[in-house]
């Protein structure tokens, strides 16, 4: 039986995935380079950036600005809100990912999502390889005491993903064990990558407080928020240090997570 909800939940994912629209898929190498598109380091060209909100105002120095990698590589984010069952208040769940295969330098990195609020029920987190059934990693976490920005380790779990390999990850709030169809599911995709030489040197020589800008600007998305997030759990107070996560969401079109970070800054002063 608990084969078969693990197959429930993976081919309800799966599904999920199967279904993004082709405008959520990136350019395969060599496309032709399109108006406003810059190189970045994980690939010959980066994507057209998303409008930003915020953002926009602020000046290059003040925030990270993420210029997505070309990869080639099929991907999007799914999920998010109330899926399948009725919730009072409805609660909002995503991956902080982009909308494409979004990139790390490391084999065990920090993986961030966000809930709109606290849940009684508990929590699921799986990672795949992207053709695979059976997951890397299945992990149950208890349920949320608080609302907002939530993080897992793959070092707390033992994994580690392999270079140039696809996963897809999913957030699941599970509100009815026995019948996996009414989870609430946010999922995205990452792949971890080596760095070149030039960004490697250019991180050295760095200091540590500006390196998610550098690693924003190189397309390295999950490294650059890692970093960003593990300054504000350092001085949750720093209202600098929340813009500038607010600001690297509000360009993935995460604004409902970015709206939340700038509450949270404003309470905690």
């Amino acid at each position: 039986m608990k084969s078969f909800k693990r197959l429930t939940f993976i081919f309800l994912a799966t599904f999920l995935f199967a279904s993004f629209p082709s405008h959520a898929r990136a350019q395969a190498p060599g496309s032709a380079k399109q108006p406003g598109v810059e190189p970045s380091a994980t690939g010959k060209e980066g994507k057209k950036a998303q409008p930003v909100t915020s953002a926009e105002t602020k000046t290059a120095g003040d925030i990270p600005v993420y210029k997505p990698p070309l990869r080639g590589s099929p991907g999007g984010r799914v999920g998010g809100g109330t899926r399948g069952v009725s919730l009072e208040p409805p609660v909002s769940l995503s991956v902080l990912v982009p909308d494409h295969v979004a990139v790390t330098l490391q084999s065990q990195p920090h993986l961030y999502w966000f809930i709109s609020r606290k849940t009684t029920h508990p929590i699921e987190v799986t990672i795949t390889e992207r053709d695979a059934v059976k997951p890397v990693l299945e992990a149950r976490l208890k349920p949320l005491e608080k609302a907002g920005f939530q993080c897992i380790r793959l070092s707390d779990h033992g994994v580690q993903l392999r270079q140039n390999v696809p996963y897809k990850w999913f957030v699941a709030v599970v509100t009815d064990p026995d019948r996996r169809s009414r989870d609430i599911l946010s999922g995205g995709m990452i792949e971890v990558v080596s760095p070149p030489a030039a960004l490697s040197e250019r991180l050295r020589q760095t200091e540590k407080a500006k390196q998610p800008f550098v690693l924003a600007e190189e397309g390295i998305w999950y490294d650059a928020l890692a970093g960003v997030s593990d300054r504000i759990n350092a001085s949750p107070k720093d209202l600098s240090l929340r813009k500038q996560r607010a600001a690297l969401l509000e360009q993935v079109g995460l604004n409902e997570a970015a709206e939340f970070d700038m509450k949270e800054a404003g309470s905690a002063q």
